[in-house]
């Protein structure tokens, strides 16, 4: 008989050294940078090529560097401030104390209370969450805000806006141990939807020609842009546990179901309703699905995934397609790529979804309430099922329904009030809207370049405005 030793001690390759301590998990390690870059793709180059694709070829460029402005200022804003306002360590009221500590060696590379991880990864983690937010935000904008109230805009609304979001939900805040948001249901998406709607509502509509007629210019684009957000959803999720665990490997799977559920619903009703399929509706349809799981992925089953998929391509559809046109409000406002219907009423969805499906042996998986103390779950279905089983009274399910409105109610109120503030102020000294001869031309009058060379092999047309305007051509008032 073969007789092997047993194993008493590791390769010194293997053993804790200074740049690899004890504490730190390569394999969790490894996954969150990871799922950070997915998200980060999300952003750049997913939302950049979307933006730049769905809208009219004379917004493409506007649109598209929209998205990159507001990614490379967001990161500047949170390791500067946001971060400490979001996740720091001494209370604010519904914020962290701000300080540079973000900057730090002592910081970033100390390890993350709970994980196996060192705080840079956090950080860079939950950048690029708060990059994503802005960046969805601005698609209700697109064809119409000033670039450089936009530039004033993003650092004002993340610093004001975002943070206290995630404060309350995730890190400290009176919500935080009590409302289930799996990866930003709440946080990011219900946020973008209502701070988008209502900054549309300020800056004002699109001139009349492009609100009127409003085609993409580049459909298999803009079907790239949306692969890049439907994979790179893989990390928004994936990552949220903070580990490459069971839970992290629900969610992933949970994503894509009620993801390519919610696409074949929205296609069957434009099928249906309209006799056609529409691609810009599939991909409409892929949105809200990503957006319904989103606060939810690791906590329910994945049946509850799909149930849910066929709300998120029905009711946001709904919303969109038939009260949109019905009510009065929804035309006045001129939210371009439909962001309060794909993130905010979906996001709406999904926390409320969250609140009747969540599993109770998943949310204390996720949420590990005897080291943590939150007190999430169940959900109201199971606390229905399993009342007077193990402690669970259906009480409990009504109270995190509960908790689930407040939230809701809490983050749409909060942005409806601050992004107002932030575009009445704004006003006072720099046009949110650009001018009307501007928004006949478009790319060109804006930055001097266009998305497409059609004439001249990329010369430009002398026929248009050949010069660039002024910084304080966007700034002068009327």
């Amino acid at each position: 008989m073969l007789m092997t030793e047993p194993i008493t001690s590791l390769s010194p390759a293997l053993l804790p050294d200074e740049a690899s301590p004890e504490w730190l998990n390569s394999g969790d390690n490894a996954w969150q940078l990871t799922a950070a870059a997915l998200v980060g793709l999300q952003s750049v180059p997913g939302l950049v090529i979307l933006y730049g694709s769905m809208v009219k070829k004379k917004w493409a460029v506007n649109s598209a560097f929209m998205a990159l402005y507001a990614f490379a200022a967001v990161l500047i804003c949170w390791v500067s401030w946001a971060h400490q306002l979001s996740f720091g360590h001494t209370r604010m009221g519904i914020v962290g104390e701000p300080n540079l500590s973000t900057f730090t060696q002592k910081y970033l590379l100390e390890q993350l209370h709970g994980k196996m991880i060192p705080r840079a990864d956090y950080v860079f983690y939950q950048f690029v969450f708060a990059a994503i937010t802005v960046i969805l935000l601005g698609g209700s904008l697109l064809g119409r805000m000033n670039f450089y109230a936009w530039m004033v805009f993003v650092p004002l609304w993340l610093t004001f806006s975002y943070t206290v979001g995630a404060y309350t939900i995730w890190d400290e805040g009176f919500l935080s141990k009590h409302i289930i948001d799996f990866s930003g249901g709440y946080v990011i998406h219900l946020s973008s939807g209502v701070a988008g709607f209502t900054a549309a509502y300020w800056v004002g509509p699109r001139h009349d020609n492009d609100k009127n007629h409003f085609p993409p210019n580049n459909i298999i684009h803009m079907m790239a842009g949306a692969g890049f957000l439907w994979m790179g959803w893989t990390g928004f999720n994936g990552g949220s546990p903070l580990a490459a665990n069971e839970i992290t490997s629900l969610a992933v799977l949970n994503t894509h179901l009620c993801t390519a559920t919610s696409m074949l619903v929205w296609m069957s009703l434009d099928l249906i309703v309209f006799a056609k399929s529409s691609v810009v509706g599939a991909v409409q349809g892929m949105m809200t699905g990503l957006v319904c799981i989103t606060p939810a992925a690791g906590i329910v089953d994945s049946w509850a995934a799909m149930l849910m998929g066929i709300l998120a391509g029905s009711i946001p559809w709904y919303t969109m397609m038939v009260l949109h046109k019905k009510i009065t409000f929804f035309q006045r406002v001129d939210d371009t790529l439909g962001v309060f219907h794909t993130h905010a009423v979906a996001g709406l969805l999904g926390g409320l979804s969250s609140g009747v499906f969540a599993k109770p042996n998943l949310v204390n998986l996720f949420y590990n309430p005897e080291t943590s103390n939150s007190k999430q779950g169940p959900g109201l279905l199971y606390s229905i099922i399993n009342a007077n089983d193990h402690g669970i009274h259906v009480y409990d399910g009504f109270r995190q329904m509960g908790y689930q409105v407040a939230g809701a109610l809490f983050i749409a109120a909060w942005n409806v009030v601050v992004t107002s503030i932030i575009c009445i102020c704004m006003s006072w000294f720099v046009e949110l809207k650009m001018h009307e001869d501007d928004l006949e031309i478009g790319d060109d009058a804006v930055h001097g370049e266009e998305a497409y060379a059609l004439w001249g092999d990329g010369q430009r047309d002398p026929r248009l405005r050949s010069l660039t305007p002024s910084f304080s051509s966007f700034f002068r008032r009327t």
